[in-house]
């Protein structure tokens, strides 16, 4: 009987060893758009987000200089690689679509690109930008008309944007635009990866590794907090600002 209960107690532990968490599956991102997903290479900082929590996420990035969701239609790169079917989310944006024009502009072509995405088997998501630092007033348009796009496609959306808002009510001279006062700096940057992170894996964003070399850690904290925010995370009064 001793003999058998240590052979059962083997079987058991090599079991165990066979059925131990695997690493996750890589999620497949096609990320699409203009210079503020190239700035400070958005999709690498949401990549090393995800690897600095055990997560791993791998991606192509199919960007171009002042295109919008029509270009990218017409030029075609965006639209050869969606088909191959390899990817789980196809994560877009175009400029700030504000004004009303533009904000039609946005919903039409949101409106192809999901079809797109769906016959693909892909999910598409729209991540929000800002306007010009001359136009910041304009911000919750941004928000808006991103916002409105997403919905009536059936496609989700990544409020980078409104992240932005609520780190600037906290503080209102936190540098998030780089020196053109349109693209962002890297802690902008920094603020909207959090976000796209945050959404892409459902993820907690308030951890220890995802500490940002050379920011005070009352910054990142300010930013985790309004990147829960921006994605509607309950968050209790006390944390309000990143405290």
């Amino acid at each position: 009987m001793a003999r058998m209960s240590i052979v059962i107690s083997l079987v058991a532990l090599a079991v165990a060893g066979s059925t131990s968490a695997a690493p996750p599956e890589p999620l497949n991102v096609l990320f699409v758009g203009n210079s503020l997903t190239q700035a400070n290479d958005l999709p690498a900082q949401v990549a090393r987000l995800a690897a600095a929590t055990g997560r791993s996420l791998e991606y192509k990035t199919v960007a171009f200089g002042g295109f919008n969701l029509e270009d990218h239609w017409n030029q075609g790169d965006a639209r050869t690689a969606l088909a191959t079917g390899d990817y789980d989310v196809l994560v877009m944006q175009q400029g700030p679509s504000a004004l009303p024009e533009s904000q039609v502009d946005l919903k039409l072509w949101t409106g192809r690109w999901a079809d797109e995405a769906r016959a693909a088997g892909t999910r598409l998501a729209l991540w929000t930008v800002w306007p010009e630092s001359w136009r910041q007033g304009a911000l919750s348009d941004v928000i808006y008309s991103y916002r409105q796009a997403a919905v009536a496609a059936g496609a989700d959306v990544y409020p980078a944007g409104a992240a932005w808002l609520f780190a600037w009510q906290c503080r209102p001279a936190l540098g998030l635009y780089g020196p053109d006062g349109f693209h962002p700096s890297p802690l902008g940057t920094y603020a909207a990866a959090l976000v796209v992170y945050g959404r892409l894996f459902t993820a907690p964003l308030r951890v220890a590794a995802l500490s940002k070399p050379g920011v005070a850690a009352k910054t990142v904290r300010l930013l985790e907090w309004a990147a829960a925010k921006s994605l509607e995370r309950k968050l209790p009064a006390s944390s309000r600002c990143g405290r």
